[in-house]
């Protein structure tokens, strides 16, 4: 039931570890790379609880209730991926990024409802660890590519002003097979459990019909949220602020401050995108290693426990990165980084699905989204302002920031109320146990 995640990564890898590489070598400037990614962001906020909520609200005796979801978006994904490294014009690439984003989106959410449909509470940390892997196991892969490309199959990492080269064009070529063909090993070797009682659900199906009705159920939800999904939010926030930086000011920054390059058209810089790739490789690949070493430490100290020094280890590897200069060093970061990763997107979904209603877990996993998009939102509105008017420029500061947010976001673990508890009808706002 996870194995399509292993797709969605290898797409999402691609484009956390490149895009801001195209989008310079197109000719954005440091402080205007958090603008133009603000549509994925915007994307996930307005995609994912809507998606969310009319996933909960399908079922088809073949294809069931996410599958549908799984396939449409991988296909759109797909083909978004295939054209993003032919963009020849910034806002090409920049619209590109948008349709890439929802279609990973479209893809993404359904499935950390499909396991909290399919598992018991008793499986659901264990069966996050293993989205987890898949995870790890796309992002590495897809990761490394443009550094093969041009290290083993010697393709060229330049091209002429307003082209993209050889090694990262054909790593999206291939991550576009991969998204499609894993997504379907899902969708057609899997199956969904019908509504507890269709015969009432499709009653409230029926009364909940019509847009405006809808829109009245998607606010309501909101402003009904378990206290436990409210908790996370907070640790949520924090935690992506952190990532939603690296990714966009990592290869930048490194370029600057281990290369010693601002120069997007030179050797240097192309070869510091290809080194970029490999520090992804790393922590996605401790993500993987490790995602089912987390369960086991979540039964001796608790999953928030967990979770809190997952991030505080993280934290400190986004503070060292400054200090590094050597090529090969900076790899010892990224493991940090990795145990951080492999915690946040294992930890919140596991507690999350033990607070959540069966019939709502798709539109709530979609609210949820809230808290990782919002971060991204401010991030990509406030990090180029202070790098260019406080840092000079120098992009490095942008992951000091998100180590200190990341570490933050580990201490907000103590608030975390971690118990599965049933929950039916919630009143307005009611946040607070």
């Amino acid at each position: 039931m996870s194995f399509g995640f292993f797709g969605i990564q290898f797409g999402f890898a691609l484009q956390n570890a490149n895009v801001s590489r195209i989008f310079q070598t197109l000719g954005a400037n440091i402080d205007k790379i958090g603008f133009l990614w603000i549509a994925a962001p915007l994307t996930g906020l307005l995609v994912q609880p809507i998606i969310g909520y009319l996933s909960d609200r399908t079922w088809h005796p073949r294809w069931g209730r996410r599958r549908p979801f799984f396939f449409i978006g991988a296909v759109l994904a797909s083909f978004a991926l295939f054209l993003m490294p032919q963009a020849t014009m910034l806002w090409m690439a920049a619209l590109l990024l948008w349709i890439l984003d929802a279609s990973i989106n479209i893809s993404m959410e359904p499935f950390r409802a499909f396991v909290g449909d399919k598992l018991p509470s008793s499986q659901r940390t264990t069966g996050f660890a293993t989205q987890t892997f898949f995870i790890g196991l796309g992002a590495v892969i897809a990761s490394l590519l443009p550094y093969i490309f041009t290290n083993v199959f010697h393709m060229s990492n330049t091209a002429p002003a307003g082209q993209i080269g050889d090694s990262v064009k054909y790593s999206f070529y291939i991550g576009a097979i991969v998204f499609i063909a894993s997504v379907l090993w899902t969708v057609l070797t899997t199956n969904e459990f019908p509504p507890d009682n269709i015969e009432t659900w499709e009653e409230e199906k029926l009364r909940t019909k019509g847009l405006m009705k809808g829109l009245a159920e998607i606010t309501k939800g909101i402003f009904t949220m378990p206290a436990t999904m409210f908790q996370l939010a907070i640790v949520q926030f924090f935690t992506w602020f952190a990532f939603f930086s690296m990714w966009i000011y990592t290869t930048p920054a490194i370029a600057q401050n281990a290369w010693g390059t601002v120069d997007t058209t030179s050797k240097a810089y192309q070869d510091a995108g290809d080194w970029v790739g490999v520090m992804f490789f790393v922590y996605s690949a401790v993500s993987a290693i490790t995602a089912f070493l987390l369960p086991v430490l979540a039964k001796r100290i608790g999953r928030k426990y967990t979770h809190m020094l997952c991030l505080v280890i993280g934290g400190i590897g986004f503070l060292s990165l400054i200090l590094i200069k050597s090529h090969n060093l900076l790899l010892i970061p990224m493991i940090a980084i990795g145990l951080a990763w492999s915690s946040t997107l294992t930890i919140p979904y596991a507690i999350l699905a033990g607070a959540l209603p069966a019939n709502k877990m798709g539109f709530y996993m979609g609210v949820f989204n809230f808290f990782i998009v919002i971060p991204q939102l401010v991030a990509s509105a406030i990090l180029g302002i202070v790098i260019k008017n406080i840092f000079h420029e120098q992009g490095i500061y942008a992951l000091v920031i998100g180590g200190i947010s990341m570490i933050v976001a580990g201490f907000m673990n103590f608030i975390v109320k971690d118990k599965d508890v049933p929950v039916q009808e919630m009143t307005p706002l009611q946040i607070v146990e």
